[in-house]
């Protein structure tokens, strides 16, 4: 083995990821003074799943109360919520976006009146309560963040930099000795995609921002580098990891061989829109008296149903016959990107399918993000506060990373100590292998179709102990060959992806098969 790596960069908070989670505690963190290097899978802010939301953040309406939307949060989780973290959530929301995003970032939330803010619904919700820009609140929201970041001279941004590992001790030290010490994590390996060359992120602390892991899946509305390297990364680092198998499903992603998993926001049904068979007929009547506007995973599965019933590959979502508002003003982005794959849906039915969106579990925290090992922080959809339960309310997931973004940087700021607390000599370089195998694209490609159409029809929407077993057996015997072509292969973005991916979704594999009681976004049907 050559020794290749000396690069090393300090910090006294490194944040891995950049959606709306990992932006806020930047912000925070670099507002009480501290040294940030904040690390960004993608070139640009598209990678985060926080750019591609449409809907909204939740807040308050004008006729809401607290105990209704703790009641709301709650029965869409199936009662398995962590009451304390939702009456955090609750409690510090509306605090949180007037402050952050109203009054510091200045977003133009969408507005009924020049004096009053325009709340829409959303399916789970008993008011309208979500704020809004058009159908593109998460681009907007970040690109204003990263606008007000640069402004900070303590913060620097790493784009196109890929997390391999958490750097930990007693594992990656060099001294036998620090094996009587307690776990801590003291930063990352982080591989430089364009040079190739793994640099040491050395921190005193870090907080996890990396986002979901959609894409494991084969019809997903994350972006397709959302494969969950946080949980990978934390469970190697021996962190506490929870309710894997409680994966959303979004009812609504755009049905079109040329379209990769664009969303149709749930606020297309809070508009008015109705769901129907390729046939025309409306049939959520049949399965929830809510209706279209079902908790997600009721939606979700009567979709499926009514795919396997009709013999169908889609559904349709048609709002031009039940519109409430002007759609051209009202869902501009949905309406230009549909009219692309010829679409009108100011005139015919969209075409659509569920897609894996959300997961609710993830890498335990409090209710300060700190997970259970020492040094690490998570924050935003790697972490699992316990506000989502069983199945996510919509639209709590930005509040939720805005919420805990700011938490977890104040924590750490309340209680920093400036002494970086190992020797840094001690950790040890990364290495690379002498004989590098050369990659081929080919083979990534179809491990990558393997797993995806595995977790799909074995471990997806519906599942059974049967299909589960068969997911686990092959991805297993995948896991053997992904892990011997790591250590052989040069160090590139993909092959690390394709690591963090496979553990992944046996992560949730395994979680789906221990958890024999169907509850909110895991349904069994054995």
């Amino acid at each position: 083995m050559k020794d290749v790596s000396r690069e090393e960069f300090y910090s006294d908070l490194l944040i891995i990821g950049g959606g709306i989670a990992g932006a806020t505690a930047a912000l925070e963190a670099a507002s009480q003074g501290l040294s940030i290097n904040l690390v960004i899978k993608s070139a640009g802010l598209e990678g985060s799943n926080t750019y591609w939301a449409q809907g909204g953040i939740v807040s308050f309406g004008d006729d809401d109360d607290p105990e209704l939307l703790k009641e709301d949060i709650l029965k869409a989780g199936d009662w398995i919520n962590n009451p304390e973290a939702v009456e955090v959530l609750v409690s510090e929301g509306k605090r949180a976006v007037d402050r952050i995003l109203i009054e510091e970032l200045k977003i133009p939330f969408a507005r009924s009146s020049p004096d009053k803010l325009d709340y829409a619904l959303e399916g789970g919700h008993s008011r309208r309560r979500i704020l809004h820009v058009e159908d593109a609140t998460g681009q907007r929201i970040a690109q204003a963040f990263y606008a007000r970041l640069k402004q900070f001279p303590n913060i620097h941004v790493y784009f196109d930099h890929t997390a391999v590992d958490l750097l930990t001790v007693p594992h990656h030290s060099t001294s036998p000795i620090s094996y009587y010490r307690e776990p801590r994590c003291l930063g990352a390996y982080v591989l430089d995609n364009r040079t190739r060359k793994v640099k040491k992120f050395l921190a005193p602390y870090t907080i996890l921002a990396s986002g979901g892991c959609g894409a494991v899946y084969q019809f997903t509305s994350n972006p397709r580098t959302t494969i969950g390297s946080g949980y990978a990364m934390a469970l190697r680092a021996g962190a506490r990891i929870v309710n894997m198998e409680y994966i959303q499903f979004h009812p609504t992603a755009l049905y079109h061989r040329d379209a990769d998993g664009f969303l149709i926001s749930e606020s297309v049904r809070g508009e008015g829109a109705r769901l129907k068979t390729r046939f025309g007929r409306t049939f959520m009547e049949k399965y929830s008296p809510q209706k279209e506007l079902a908790p997600r995973d009721e939606v979700t599965r009567a979709i499926y149903q009514e795919m396997i019933n009709t013999n169908s590959s889609y559904v349709l979502l048609d709002l031009a016959s039940y519109a409430r508002v002007d759609i051209k003003k009202r869902f501009p982005h949905i309406y230009r990107t549909c009219l692309q794959y010829g679409i009108d849906i100011t005139r015919e039915p969209i075409p659509v399918v569920p897609a894996a969106h959300f997961c609710c579990g993830g890498v335990l925290v409090d209710t300060w993000g700190r997970t259970s090992l020492q040094g690490l922080y998570a924050v935003g959809e790697v972490a699992c506060t316990g506000v989502h339960g069983a199945n996510r309310l919509a639209s709590t997931s930005l509040l939720e990373g805005l919420v805990w973004g700011l938490r977890a940087s104040r924590h750490i700021a309340d209680h920093f100590e400036a002494a970086f607390p190992y020797n840094p000599s001690l950790i040890h370089p990364w290495y690379y292998p002498e004989n590098e195998e050369e990659i081929d694209p080919a083979l990534i490609h179809q491990d990558w179709a393997t797993i995806r159409s595995t977790m799909w029809n074995y471990a997806g929407i519906i599942r059974t102990g049967k299909r589960l077993e068969r997911a686990r057996a092959d991805l297993e015997y995948l896991k053997h060959r992904i892990d011997k072509f790591y250590k052989e292969a040069p160090m590139d973005p993909d092959i690390v992806d394709l690591r963090h991916g496979i553990q992944v979704a046996l992560m949730i594999t395994y979680a789906a098969l221990a958890n024999t009681s169907s509850r909110g976004c895991h349904y069994r049907q054995d």
